[in-house]
């Protein structure tokens, strides 16, 4: 992951957002911060999943 991408996660998390806007695709990414309160992985392989899928 980028420094922007990682930059633009930790400030939408900072700032209590559940969702932000990928610089680099324009694409809408959910945060850890959204991931986490709904509470489940839908194993997705969501870019900033919290959740231990078993990958390596």
């Amino acid at each position: 992951m980028s420094p922007e991408v990682r930059a633009k996660h930790d400030a939408a998390v900072r700032a209590g957002q559940d969702f932000y806007t990928d610089p680099e695709t324009g694409l809408v990414v959910m945060t850890s911060l959204y991931l986490t309160r709904r509470g489940y992985c839908c194993g997705n392989i969501c870019r900033h999943c919290p959740y231990d899928r078993g990958e390596e």
